[in-house]
């Protein structure tokens, strides 16, 4: 390949690498316009259940409402899974015309 050739093909390699970054960034956290923290379930306080944590994903609408919950990960299983789900139902996310999907982590700790 000449040096020329060589250098326009990797100019071209490197503005789709740059594009697909941008494209991947414009993406990767849809901005939350309301937040609903969950409760801490008194079913956990009762098994003297202090602390935990739940990985979530949500669906995201194009309107940006939340469609739909799943858990992802939870620690301790199934103590947090209620709480998160009816809370994260409830957030809402910058409309941006296109379903989306959403990861958090939530902690609890019960400092009662």
């Amino acid at each position: 390949m000449s040096k020329t050739l060589t250098h326009t093909v990797s100019r071209t390699l490197l503005g789709l690498a740059a594009a697909l970054a941008l494209a991947a960034g414009a993406h990767a956290t849809p901005k939350i316009v309301k937040k609903v923290p969950p409760e801490f379930p008194a079913e956990a306080a009762r098994q003297s259940i202090s602390q935990g944590s739940v990985r979530a994903k949500m669906n995201i609408e194009p309107d940006g409402k939340v469609s739909g919950v799943e858990i992802l990960e939870a620690e301790p299983r199934k103590v947090f899974d209620k709480a998160v789900t009816r809370a994260l139902m409830d957030w809402k996310f910058e409309p941006s015309g296109q379903k989306e999907t959403h990861e958090v982590k939530l902690v609890f700790k019960n400092e009662d």
